[in-house]
């Protein structure tokens, strides 16, 4: 690559990369504040909503705060909640959890069913009919500094590398978007947001931030069975003491139904293979009786921020700000991330256009992070932030009856039994070595109710450039081969959700590890769970990645 790099600039007063739930908010509310303040999202997917991937029950005290009349205007938000269930599974049959000993802030009552990737379709015409301009297809690829160290803006839209990282003959530097202040909302384990947080070292004094792999497929049911606005919550069968985490079914309209599969990545057994899990999931007899004569429409994955209250990193720095999934505000035990999010984007704009109305740019917006933890984004996550550490500690009972007692203290008397526990370690150091574990035999998939990865893959729409060079970068080659394959039986073939990960064993040859990057749907387990932390994940050129078309 040519050094330096001419690069076009390009000024702005707010540079928001990343066009989920939290920066649209953000971008919308900036110029619900100042309609004269320029403002630009960055969204690395090939349109706004091609990577959002949630479950999605929204609590709409986000949006109400945003577009009060969100539903005069048309947002795809229209199956309210009808029923609420929880059931604990085993391997034949279910046991219903009744509704009334849980806390109240656990019920669903004012919540919707919705398609995120739809809703943030729609934020962005609501954005754009603001003046917000909003560019598509545009990775975000290095942070801009400033003379004195702080965040001045960003890279984006870097094209025509070749496979070796050299400028091809169509090479583009890209441009360095530059603004009074950057929001950093990139979702879970923001490559950004990575280096942000190492450089100012914003995590210190946290507990380490924990994660799940949350995995779903949309179906199309037979309408006998479809009950609009239904929701169903599991734990246990199939991961029972393998590992933390459970399932949701969403009846949304059309005749459709999310069934999604999360699980915890704590996991200490290497062997455990997170796909196949949610794929014997479904032959649970409760599930394969709803998915009979159904089909599967759709397909990915994503990682989600797990660990609460107390893995929240310092969320501003000189010139940027953390916000939503990026910054962890997941509510674990309610299942909810989105509200928050939108409510950090709220907050964030709200700072920064005070700031830069008082002559201020390129500081730490403190009054961001303020409002964050001593409002309603806080009250939120404190209420449940043992939920989470006593399950990873002393397991599923614990967590529910611990955890579900923690909680109705802190709803009803604003205090905890156990204080704040914290988490013990991340999880890339729970992983356990393959010896002490036994392998774990699975079905093998039937191809009516259960898939195997790449056939599944192909209902994401995943598509990169094969001729780019691969985003997801091994800090030292031979650690795959001459580490995690003796020691953890190499469990990137296993913790990925797309097949990204081979180890390739030929007769009279030594084993290889092949990097498909082409499958990557962008979750990022990798960069989070790879036991010996050589992989980081980096954003890919262009707008490659899933196209997920409602999700």
């Amino acid at each position: 690559m040519p050094d330096p790099v001419t690069r076009e600039e390009m000024d702005y007063d707010v540079v928001i990369v990343g066009a989920g739930p939290s920066g649209l908010s953000a971008a919308i509310r900036l110029k619900q504040l100042d309609a004269n303040l320029s403002v630009v999202v960055l969204e690395k997917g090939s349109e706004v909503g091609a990577h959002i991937l949630s479950g999605a029950v929204l609590d709409p005290v986000g949006l109400d705060a945003l577009i009060p009349d969100w539903k005069a205007r048309g947002a795809p938000i229209t199956v309210p909640v009808v029923e609420d269930n929880f059931f604990i599974l085993g391997p034949a049959g279910q046991m219903r959890i009744p509704n009334w000993p849980m806390p109240r802030l656990m019920s669903n009552h004012g919540n919707y069913i919705v398609s995120m990737a739809n809703v943030c379709r729609w934020l962005a015409q609501q954005a754009e009919a603001l003046g917000v301009e909003i560019f598509s297809g545009m990775a975000c690829s290095e942070l801009v500094y400033g003379a004195a160290g702080e965040v001045r803006g960003v890279v984006a839209g870097e094209m025509g590398l070749l496979a070796d990282g050299t400028p091809g003959p169509n090479y583009e530097p890209g441009l360095a978007l530059i603004g009074k202040y950057v929001f950093l909302s990139e979702g879970v384990r923001g490559s950004l947001a990575k280096q942000v947080m190492a450089k100012y070292d914003l995590t210190r004094g946290k507990s380490p931030q924990k994660f799940g792999l949350g995995m779903k497929e949309i179906w199309e049911i037979d309408p006998a069975k479809h009950h609009a606005g239904r929701v169903t919550h599991t734990m246990g069968w199939p991961l029972g003491s393998n590992a933390g985490g459970g399932s949701f079914i969403y009846h949304l309209e059309g005749n459709q139904v999310y069934v999604g599969f999360v699980v915890h990545l704590n996991y200490e057994n290497p062997h455990l293979y997170p796909y196949m899990e949610f794929q014997r999931f479904k032959h649970h007899p409760m599930v394969a009786e709803l998915l009979k004569g159904g089909k599967r429409v759709a397909y990915g994955a994503r990682a989600i921020s797990e660990g609460g209250w107390q893995s929240i990193p310092t969320m501003v720095a000189p010139g940027v700000a953390l916000l939503g999934c990026t910054a962890g505000l997941v509510n674990v035990p309610r299942i909810k991330g989105n509200h928050n999010a939108m409510l950090s984007g709220i907050a964030a704009a709200e700072a920064a256009c005070a700031a830069i109305k008082s002559g201020r740019q390129g500081d730490a917006l403190t009054d961001y992070e303020t409002t964050v933890r001593n409002g309603a984004i806080g009250q939120d996550l404190k209420k449940v932030r043992n939920v989470k550490p006593l399950w990873s500690s002393y397991g599923l009972i614990a967590s529910l009856l611990g955890g579900g007692l923690d909680m109705w203290t802190n709803s009803l008397f604003g205090l905890s039994i156990f204080g704040t526990l914290r988490h013990r370690k991340n999880d890339a150091d729970a992983t356990g070595l393959a010896a002490k574990f036994k392998p774990i035999d699975y079905p093998k998939p039937d191809g009516v109710l259960s898939f195997d990865r790449l056939t599944n893959l192909a209902y994401s729409a995943t598509n990169h450039d094969a001729d780019q060079p691969a985003h997801l970068r091994l800090t030292d080659p031979t650690i795959p081969i001459s580490v995690n394959l003796p020691q953890y039986n190499e469990p990137a073939q296993r913790y990925c959700p797309a097949g990204v990960y081979e180890v390739i064993a030929e007769p009279g040859k030594e084993p290889r590890f092949q990097i498909n990057f082409q499958n990557c749907v962008h979750c990022k387990t990798c960069d989070i769970k790879d036991p010996s932390q050589n992989i980081t994940w980096t954003t890919p050129m262009g707008g490659g990645g899933p196209n997920y078309p409602n999700m």
